[in-house]
């Protein structure tokens, strides 16, 4: 072994080991209340990401999507169609805001999904739920964030996962979180005149 794989080999040891003892100190297993924000893409497919874990880990669980409405995406399709038994998928939405134009009908189809989604986190056999693009519903004031942030902090079962996606997530519910990610844009397609396209947005 020559001396640059030897210097190697002996701070990866060395990082191994405070690794090990800072592992040693993380006990706690519980369910988490997450964040997915910010103006860059990705929030709401990183959420998915974590749906086809839990199935994968045998885990049920629900999404309940906010504001996209009648969108056909391709989450949707896959998961009504092929994992129906281990995934609920409810839409409460009619689609983005300046599509219905209409704010009672907006407020009228938030308040519905809040309910659906406070069902399925109170659900015993569910153990992870994704509330899509419920922080744009929550920025409009179509839905009282302190109602959700209270509901999240004393009536969301120990074990339940809870993951919130869309941007501008309010401050009180960055404070309530356990996990907040934000993406950040730094260049998009869609300012080159691209559209959104099959796979990759929807």
């Amino acid at each position: 072994m020559d001396d640059t794989a030897r210097r190697h080999n002996e701070k990866m040891k060395r990082i191994k080991e405070a690794r090990d003892k800072i592992m040693e100190t993380k006990t706690e297993e519980r369910g988490l209340i997450m964040i997915h924000t910010g103006n860059g893409k990705g929030k709401s497919s990183s959420g998915f990401g974590m749906i086809m874990r839990c199935i994968a880990h045998g885990i049920p669980c629900s999404v309940v999507q906010f504001i996209k409405g009648g969108w056909q995406t391709g989450e949707k399709m896959f998961l009504r169609e092929r994992f129906p038994d281990e995934c609920r998928f409810f839409v409460s939405g009619e689609g983005f805001t300046w599509e219905t134009q209409d704010r009672d009908r907006d407020v009228a189809a938030a308040q519905n999904g809040w309910r659906i989604a406070q069902e399925q986190i109170l659900d015993p056999a569910i153990g992870f739920v994704l509330l899509d693009e419920i922080n744009i519903a929550l920025r409009y004031d179509y839905l009282d964030i302190d109602e959700v942030v209270g509901f999240l902090q004393t009536r969301k079962p120990v074990m339940t996962h809870v993951c919130l996606t869309g941007r501008n997530a309010k401050p009180e519910l960055l404070e309530a979180a356990d996990l907040v990610t934000e993406m950040t844009l730094l260049k998009h397609p869609f300012k080159d005149g691209v559209k959104a396209q099959k796979g990759i947005e929807f």
